[in-house]
């Protein structure tokens, strides 16, 4: 099969508009003589990823440098081979490469140290550091590449990098984003890359799919490149494979698309093997239009009441939401507290809720869910909690879901109630089992979506209880 150049494989290409050379004229002349070859999709994109704008300073500085593809492309051998041989050329760069696994930055790590044994760039290096956390490759012009984890908190309060590299880039959170940009500041000329795989619902990619959508905007000075599949592509297609995967079947083989063809479901098949975007893995589980034209500015309070609680894992929160079941069809929702768990403790939701007992129709707690340990302080004070498992909660969630299309929810303006505002933008959902049964799911590890989670449970509540505060109860003698 015929090798293609990137602009004839890319399903998406956004390159800087100011473009004058690149320096990777220079790292190929390099890597050619120490036998090192680059396929011309590589060459491609480390073309766009090293060119130079009219001041000399890279096109891309600004916005940076983003490759989405498949599995099994060489992402980690173009990219990494290049900045090796960068780090020997340009004396003094310091250069970060960050994974979210502990275990692929390893692999990332030993694959560049391989490069030593090669005679033509082994003798530009000086040394090589192998303790866990510390993994780091020094050249002999005061040059380095340092490798971590994510997950490890790895890259806060370095200073004066001059490149970042964001391995794995589809499990990439905006927090951990903003942490670790700002690490290049002090460089008079940096360079920013993100390798991902187009990511699987659930997974914490609100960076990634940002930089997707500013490219497929049109946003100038940044480079990104989307190889994949067509959207509409037979996926026993060989073309098709090789527009996603040039690799193939040079390298990658048609046995090893084959086994993952055979053990793949459909839709994992097409991102990890076609490099196709699920345009539904990122999106809100509630839709933002929707949301705002369920607001009420002053509204009637009049009805059956229901609370719900969480936490988040983190138990830095606790959030106690209501749900007041309306003579008109509709349920009003919103957020009665959200205090810091840190500060306030949570002894005091206890507290809170028994003196509201005598008018609540329930209270109710998941069990699953870190507020579970306020329970016993509950049933001390009488307060009867509801604990819902694992199908209540799928019920809850799509009892939420149903009244939201049917426009019965009711929540005050976001500005008013800011907590569960931030946590409906920040939800999808999560599948529960085979069946059909959702619950929600944080975008991110800096999302609390607790609040959600609460005004959920509290709905559960106020349509499930048969209790009804006020009505005289019948003796049974």
């Amino acid at each position: 099969m015929q090798e293609r150049r990137l602009s004839e494989i890319a399903q998406q290409l956004v390159k800087p508009s100011d473009i004058e050379g690149s320096d990777f004229m220079r790292i190929q002349k390099v890597a050619l003589r120490a036998g090192i070859h680059f396929d011309l999709w590589q060459q491609g994109f480390l073309f766009l990823l090293f060119a130079r704008n009219p001041e000399r300073k890279y096109a891309c500085g600004a916005g940076g440098a983003v490759l989405s593809s498949c599995r099994q492309i060489g992402k980690t051998f173009t990219v990494g081979t290049a900045m090796f041989i960068h780090a020997i050329l340009a004396k003094g760069t310091k250069i970060i490469w960050t994974a979210h696994h502990t275990r692929t930055s390893d692999e990332t790590f030993n694959d560049l140290c391989d490069l030593e044994r090669n005679p033509v760039l082994g003798r530009y290096v000086s040394r090589i550091r192998r303790a866990n956390g510390q993994q780091e490759i020094t050249f002999t012009n005061g040059s380095r590449i340092m490798f971590g984890a994510r997950e490890n908190g790895f890259g806060r309060g370095l200073h004066s990098v001059d490149v970042e590299i964001f391995d794995e880039a589809q499990i990439l959170t905006q927090r951990a984003l903003d942490n670790m940009v700002p690490v290049v500041n002090a460089s008079p000329n940096p360079l920013v890359v993100f390798l991902g795989n187009p990511p699987k619902p659930g997974d914490q990619c609100e960076a990634f799919k940002e930089k997707r959508d500013s490219a497929i905007e049109g946003t100038d000075g940044m480079v990104y490149v989307e190889l994949a599949a067509d959207r509409d592509a037979d996926s026993d297609d060989r073309e098709q494979w090789a527009k996603a995967n040039p690799s193939y079947p040079k390298r990658t083989s048609e046995t090893s698309i084959l086994r993952m063809r055979n053990l793949l479901a459909e839709d994992s098949f097409r991102r990890e093997a076609l490099g196709i975007w699920d345009e539904d893995a990122t999106q809100n589980a509630i839709d933002p239009d929707r949301w705002a034209k369920l607001s009420e500015n002053d509204p009637s309070q009049e009805g059956l009441l229901a609370f719900g609680i969480d936490m988040p894992p983190s138990r830095d929160a606790l959030a106690i939401g209501y749900a007041i079941k309306r003579d008109d069809g509709t349920t009003l929702i919103g957020i009665e507290e959200y205090r810091d768990a840190r500060q306030h403790g949570t002894a005091w939701a206890a507290d809170w809720l028994a003196e509201r007992w005598h008018k609540t129709a329930a209270v109710v707690i998941d069990a699953q869910s870190p507020a579970m340990s306020l329970t016993e302080d509950l049933r001390r004070q009488h307060v009867r909690v509801t604990v819902t498992q694992t199908k209540d909660l799928g019920a809850a969630t799509g009892r939420m879901l149903d009244m939201i299309h049917a426009g019965t929810i009711r929540h005050l303006p976001d500005e008013q109630s800011p907590q569960l505002a931030m946590a409906v933008k920040g939800a999808n959902l999560r599948d529960l089992g085979p069946n059909g049964a959702v619950a929600w799911n944080k975008k991110g590890s800096d999302v609390d979506i607790s609040p959600l989670q609460a005004v959920t449970l509290a709905l559960h509540g106020a349509y499930t209880t048969k209790r009804r505060p006020g009505r005289k109860q019948k003796v049974m003698v």
